[in-house]
């Protein structure tokens, strides 16, 4: 049963309120003239306030609901999935950034305009706001999810929608004025909240299970089902486990390399450095500090295991667990936090939930604005004539109210998607993002490794990588008769496939009076 909040719940929630208004007021620039300032903060951020922009943007609501939901269910092997990480920062340190750096670029994409054309350039950009806004609504789904109790007390159709249009609309007021610029301070007080919401539940966590780490240690290690939740390493070759070392290797290591130098949205904050070396150091700092912070949660999830299903160690008693609210779907944290932790803690857990969520939605709402501009209106309007620089400060805000929207949207469907999908918050959070990043990749590694392909065969790669992706969902790929195999592939593997073909595809035809990138 759901316990009500309490008046100290909201005492937090409203020093939060504060705080970001607070943040907004302080950190907001007072003039913003020009694109650069207000797509890349000047091109001044220091290594560390990028890092924690990145990590701040990454580790979305899917990593607080979603990372306790796979400790319970499963082990830690998806703390190793940072190796896949680790191998995609140092394809993105060494081999994009400085490319980035040397043509000056505000976007990801303009790299394509040198080695094919403007109109790749806006495709690829398409593409990205199209899989930015699916990743994105579905980020604001699962943050929703956890308002939506607290708003409504419920996680029906129509909370959802209340609870994400408040989300979306907090997000663009805090990015509207300042640009990235205030989205990297803001980036800031959210890890904060965020990081500091998970530790005090752990601690509470830690300290209401009556058995000794070692005890822990050893549960967790010979459950009764015969399984090691120790486990950090999955050698097995089965390509239905999207956190197996195989799959890490190559599909997780591409989707690193897809969100770090492809995805606008990461790729922004590491060209707002002052050079190349400061925007590698950012990207490394950033994937070592997501060790420790996504750690953090599994471990939420494994302490959740022994409070709820080892009564051995709870002193002959555990109390019921329960994945449903109201006859919805919910994840097994979320259910501790609404049925088990005391007033004020339960509010600031709630906040910390919203402030993954404002974090990520908000860099997302500057990252596909960048791009709606500085790739596809601005080069319309030059055509058309100069204007002053801070018209497209203008035109920025303004892309961000209609990005706000198209999230939102995003948000109610992925509502009814999850709701009928097995899989949990993070493989859902992470599979979204598959779509896109297929043909993005493809076109990308024809451009840096060959001299082959055409702005025809790039449109041909990013569509068709697009349909490969979802041809390869099982319920799809069964309905299709795809062989055996096929039809139970997890997300790194069907980026694999999706990503082998877009490049085959972009590669087919011979450049045409193309320079190399």
């Amino acid at each position: 049963m759901m316990l009500p909040f309490s008046m100290a719940d909201w005492l937090v929630i409203a020093a939060y309120l504060l705080l970001l208004v607070a943040g907004g007021w302080i950190f907001t620039p007072r003039k913003t003239e020009t694109a650069r300032d207000y797509f890349l903060a000047g091109g001044n951020v220091p290594a560390w306030l990028a890092a924690i922009s990145v990590l701040s943007a990454t580790q979305s609501a899917a990593t607080f609901l979603g990372g306790p939901d796979y400790g319970y269910h499963g082990d830690l092997t998806y703390l190793s999935g940072n190796i896949g990480g680790l191998i995609g920062a140092i394809f993105v340190a060494h081999v994009l950034i400085p490319r980035f750096y040397a043509i000056r670029a505000t976007t990801a994409y303009e790299l394509l305009t040198l080695r094919f054309s403007e109109t790749a350039t806006r495709w690829a950009g398409g593409m990205f706001l199209i899989g930015r806004v699916f990743a994105g609504g579905a980020r604001v789904y699962l943050a929703a999810i956890a308002l939506a109790m607290v708003i409504t007390g419920g996680v029906d159709a129509s909370g959802i929608m209340i609870a994400a249009a408040v989300l979306v609309i907090a997000s663009v007021l805090f990015t509207f004025v300042g640009g990235l610029k205030s989205v990297l301070w803001n980036d800031l007080i959210q890890f904060v909240v965020y990081l500091g919401s998970a530790i005090a539940v752990l601690v509470f966590l830690r300290l209401s299970i009556p058995a000794s780490n070692g005890e822990i240690l050893q549960a967790l290690a010979h459950t009764p089902e015969g399984v090691n939740k120790l486990r950090v390493f999955d050698f097995s070759i089965d390509f239905s486990r999207p956190f197996s070392m195989l799959a890490i290797v190559t599909g997780l290591a591409l989707l690193y390399i897809a969100n770090a130098g492809m995805d606008q949205d990461t790729t922004q904050r590491l060209l707002s450095c002052r050079d190349a070396k400061t925007g590698a150091r950012s990207l490394y700092l950033s994937v070592l500090a997501t060790v420790p912070v996504v750690g953090m949660f599994i471990v939420i999830g494994l302490l959740l295991y022994v409070f709820y299903d080892r009564s051995d160690l709870m002193g002959g008693t555990a109390a019921i667990a329960a994945n449903e609210f109201g006859g919805e779907k919910i994840s097994i944290f979320m259910h501790y936090i609404l049925t088990q932790l005391p007033g004020g803690l339960r509010g600031l857990v709630t906040i910390g939930i919203c402030a993954a969520a404002v974090a990520t939605t908000n860099s997302a709402l500057n990252a596909m604005s960048s791009v709606l501009i500085q790739d596809f209106y601005r080069p319309w309007r030059e055509k058309r004539g100069e204007v002053a620089e801070y018209h497209y400060v203008k035109a920025g805000r303004t892309g961000m109210g209609v990005i706000g929207f198209a999230m939102f949207l995003m948000a109610v469907v992925s509502y009814y998607w999850q709701r009928y999908s097995d899989m949990g918050l993070l493989e859902f959070a992470l599979q979204v993002m598959v779509f896109t990043y297929a043909g993005i990749l493809g076109v990308y590694f024809t451009a840096l490794f060959t001299n082959r392909g055409t702005t025809g065969s790039v449109i041909a790669s990013l569509l068709i990588g697009f349909l490969v992706i979802v041809l390869l969902q099982p319920g799809i790929a069964r309905a299709i008769g795809l062989p055996g195999t096929l039809n139970e592939l997890s997300f790194p593997f069907q980026l694999c496939i999706g990503t082998l073909v877009a490049f085959v595809v972009c590669a087919l035809p011979r450049g045409a009076a193309a320079s190399r990138a």
